[in-house]
Protein backbone atom coordinates (compact mmCIF):
# COMPACT_ATOMS: atom_id res chain seq x y z
CA UNK A 1 0.00 0.00 0.00
CA UNK A 2 1.46 3.64 -1.22
CA UNK A 3 -0.96 5.75 1.07
CA UNK A 4 -1.74 7.73 -1.45
CA UNK A 5 -5.28 9.39 -1.93
CA UNK A 6 -7.71 9.35 -5.31
CA UNK A 7 -6.48 12.16 -6.40
CA UNK A 8 -2.68 11.88 -6.11
CA UNK A 9 -3.24 8.20 -7.57
CA UNK A 10 -4.87 9.67 -10.34
CA UNK A 11 -2.30 10.32 -13.54
CA UNK A 12 -2.41 13.52 -14.59
CA UNK A 13 -3.93 14.35 -18.57
CA UNK A 14 -1.12 14.69 -20.81
CA UNK A 15 -0.13 18.01 -21.46
CA UNK A 16 -0.61 17.73 -25.39
CA UNK A 17 -4.07 17.16 -24.21
CA UNK A 18 -5.16 19.60 -22.51
CA UNK A 19 -3.48 21.85 -25.04
CA UNK A 20 -5.63 20.35 -27.87
CA UNK A 21 -8.44 20.76 -26.13
CA UNK A 22 -8.50 24.55 -24.96
CA UNK A 23 -6.68 25.09 -28.30
CA UNK A 24 -10.33 24.32 -30.18
CA UNK A 25 -12.26 25.93 -27.74
CA UNK A 26 -9.85 28.75 -27.56
CA UNK A 27 -10.69 29.37 -31.07
CA UNK A 28 -14.04 29.21 -30.40
CA UNK A 29 -14.01 31.91 -27.91
CA UNK A 30 -11.74 34.21 -30.01
CA UNK A 31 -14.56 33.99 -32.65
CA UNK A 32 -16.87 35.39 -29.56
CA UNK A 33 -14.08 37.83 -28.86
CA UNK A 34 -13.49 38.74 -32.12
CA UNK A 35 -17.26 39.26 -33.12
CA UNK A 36 -17.46 41.42 -30.17
CA UNK A 37 -14.90 44.33 -31.67
CA UNK A 38 -16.19 44.04 -34.51
CA UNK A 39 -19.72 44.92 -33.64
CA UNK A 40 -18.01 47.55 -31.42
CA UNK A 41 -16.25 49.35 -33.75
CA UNK A 42 -19.49 49.12 -36.01
CA UNK A 43 -21.48 50.73 -33.55
CA UNK A 44 -19.00 53.68 -32.99
CA UNK A 45 -18.66 54.39 -37.12
CA UNK A 46 -22.49 54.50 -37.34
CA UNK A 47 -22.82 56.69 -33.95
CA UNK A 48 -20.32 58.82 -35.41
CA UNK A 49 -21.60 59.16 -38.82
CA UNK A 50 -24.91 60.21 -37.08
CA UNK A 51 -23.11 62.47 -35.02
CA UNK A 52 -23.88 60.67 -31.53
CA UNK A 53 -21.60 58.29 -29.46
CA UNK A 54 -22.01 55.24 -27.41
CA UNK A 55 -24.03 55.84 -23.83
CA UNK A 56 -22.52 54.20 -21.00
CA UNK A 57 -24.43 51.26 -21.10
CA UNK A 58 -23.41 50.47 -24.66
CA UNK A 59 -20.19 50.98 -23.70
CA UNK A 60 -20.70 48.67 -20.69
CA UNK A 61 -22.63 45.75 -22.87
CA UNK A 62 -19.84 45.98 -26.09
CA UNK A 63 -16.63 46.09 -23.16
CA UNK A 64 -18.69 43.28 -21.06
CA UNK A 65 -18.93 41.06 -24.68
CA UNK A 66 -15.32 41.41 -25.41
CA UNK A 67 -14.61 40.76 -21.72
CA UNK A 68 -16.73 37.70 -20.54
CA UNK A 69 -15.62 34.65 -22.81
CA UNK A 70 -11.32 35.67 -21.99
CA UNK A 71 -12.16 35.64 -18.59
CA UNK A 72 -14.72 32.69 -18.55
CA UNK A 73 -12.00 30.96 -20.98
CA UNK A 74 -9.20 31.26 -18.61
CA UNK A 75 -11.34 30.18 -15.14
CA UNK A 76 -12.48 27.46 -17.61
CA UNK A 77 -8.88 26.70 -18.48
CA UNK A 78 -7.29 27.39 -14.84
CA UNK A 79 -9.98 25.33 -12.91
CA UNK A 80 -10.39 22.33 -15.33
CA UNK A 81 -6.98 21.09 -16.45
CA UNK A 82 -5.94 19.78 -13.63
CA UNK A 83 -9.27 17.59 -13.06
CA UNK A 84 -9.07 15.19 -16.19
CA UNK A 85 -9.91 15.81 -19.94
CA UNK A 86 -13.56 15.40 -19.56
CA UNK A 87 -14.20 17.78 -17.00
CA UNK A 88 -11.92 20.48 -18.41
CA UNK A 89 -14.02 19.91 -21.77
CA UNK A 90 -17.44 20.25 -19.88
CA UNK A 91 -16.11 23.30 -17.93
CA UNK A 92 -15.16 24.86 -21.30
CA UNK A 93 -18.47 24.03 -23.05
CA UNK A 94 -20.57 25.62 -20.12
CA UNK A 95 -18.14 28.55 -20.50
CA UNK A 96 -18.78 28.83 -24.37
CA UNK A 97 -22.62 28.40 -23.44
CA UNK A 98 -22.31 31.16 -20.96
CA UNK A 99 -21.34 33.51 -23.48
CA UNK A 100 -23.34 32.39 -26.55
CA UNK A 101 -26.39 33.24 -23.81
CA UNK A 102 -24.52 36.74 -23.10
CA UNK A 103 -24.35 37.17 -26.35
CA UNK A 104 -28.15 36.36 -27.57
CA UNK A 105 -28.92 39.49 -24.85
CA UNK A 106 -26.70 41.76 -25.83
CA UNK A 107 -28.25 41.24 -29.82
CA UNK A 108 -31.48 41.53 -28.34
CA UNK A 109 -31.11 44.75 -26.06
CA UNK A 110 -28.79 46.49 -29.19
CA UNK A 111 -31.54 45.74 -31.22
CA UNK A 112 -34.51 47.03 -29.11
CA UNK A 113 -32.74 49.86 -26.98
CA UNK A 114 -31.05 52.67 -28.50
CA UNK A 115 -27.33 52.28 -27.39
CA UNK A 116 -25.96 55.67 -28.79
CA UNK A 117 -27.04 58.37 -27.05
Amino acid sequence: MTGQTGAAARSAAPTWAVAAIAGFFGLLFAYAVWTAISYLIASLQAAGTAGLSLTATGWIVWLLAIALPILLFAVAVVVGRARGLVTLTLLLLTALALVAVYWLDVVAYTNTVSILG
